[in-house]
């Protein structure tokens, strides 16, 4: 087996780079983790719900990071009319992310019921833009929903938005349950699924008294696991890579109420090589990572003339944090990465 691989700069097609001194910290950070297409999530403080706040962002992000092309989206809210999807579509912003009110980090703001924005769908459907899904019910104990079965519940609501909208190009993001891959694999060619690497490590164990390994939806059972494992084994076209790398201050994982995210952003192709050498699928890495998500997307092919990146297979040792702002890891706020202290197998030449 070769101790080096070549592969076209990675495609993350669902990622949390923040604001502030945040932003300052992480954006940066997206190139030593082996990528260069990023679509950006939009809620922030407050969330990006209109098409000049998307395009502002943008500039933002394109200032700190120059090599890396930023896949804008919207905040799915009131604001978001017909018209400001057509406004959107003109000013080259891609996708809106929906979130079920309450489920994760700034989704206060989300939806309550999806048929009111049916005349936004329609508009998304005619202007070509992508439907984002954060696939959770929120949890409602009345109805038996917790964290464990909400995106199982919110599978009926993925295959009403299909039927409706059967031309419109929806993404159920972060998968992490079997139904929900079974539940895509099932839909048409316009479905598709983005699949994180921390889900494809980590199952309830993992996260149960691990702040750090906490997210949202949450990592499941054993057989969920082996469910999106085995879907990205077989090189199914339409699950691909969308990291949800979401980072944290540590301050806020450790508290009474740790935040949900996981930070993979600095380390995420090695962490993908990693995992899919111990899957025995090297060879399925590179769609991935790359092919079966810029297809869904529409974006232009990697063709051979593109620059690439080189793995080598050296030991990669994740850093216990990573500096917040410009102070020291050690007296400055931190934010702690996914697997903090292990060893990855392979590590991308010069960085």
């Amino acid at each position: 087996m070769s101790d080096t691989i070549s592969l076209p700069w990675a495609s993350d097609f669902h990622c949390h780079l923040r604001q502030g001194d945040m932003m300052d910290t992480v954006v940066p950070m997206v190139e030593q983790g082996g990528v260069r297409t990023v679509l950006a999530m939009p809620n922030l403080t407050p969330p990006l719900t209109t098409t000049q706040m998307a395009v502002d962002y943008g500039t933002a992000l394109q200032k700190l990071a120059p090599n890396v092309r930023f896949i804008l989206t919207l905040y799915l809210s009131p604001d978001l009319t017909p018209d400001e999807v057509a406004k959107a579509a003109a000013a080259g912003i891609t996708a809106v992310k929906v979130y079920p009110s309450g489920v994760t980090t700034n989704s206060d703001w989300g939806v309550l019921d999806f048929k009111v924005y049916y005349p936004t769908f329609q508009a998304m459907q005619d202007h070509n833009l992508v439907l984002c899904l954060h696939g959770e019910c929120p949890s409602d104990a009345s109805k038996g929903i917790c964290i464990l079965n909400a995106e199982e519940r919110f599978l009926a609501t993925l295959r009403e938005l299909h039927e409706a909208f059967p031309k419109l190009r929806i993404v159920l993001e972060h998968a992490t349950t079997k139904a929900a891959v079974d539940c895509v694999k099932s839909l048409g060619d316009t479905v598709a699924c983005t699949i994180t690497a921390h889900h494809l490590f980590i199952t309830i164990d993992d996260w149960a008294g691990q702040p750090h390994h906490f997210c949202k939806p949450v990592a499941k059972y054993p057989s969920d696991r082996d469910a999106l494992q085995e879907v990205v084994r077989s090189g199914h076209p339409r699950f691909f890579l969308g990291s949800d790398s979401a980072p944290h201050p540590r301050r806020a994982k450790q508290g009474e109420r740790p935040a949900a995210g996981v930070f993979t952003t600095p380390i995420l192709v090695p962490l993908m090589a990693t995992l899919f050498e111990r899957l025995g699928c090297l060879d399925k890495l590179e769609a991935f990572i790359s092919t079966y998500g810029r297809a869904f997307y529409q974006l232009p092919a990697v063709s051979s003339s593109d620059a690439r990146i080189v793995l080598r297979r050296e030991a990669l040792e994740i850093p216990e944090s990573y500096a917040i702002g410009s102070g020291s890891a050690q007296v400055a706020d931190v934010v702690v990465p996914f697997m903090a202290k292990q060893e990855l197998a392979w590590q991308i030449d010069g960085f």
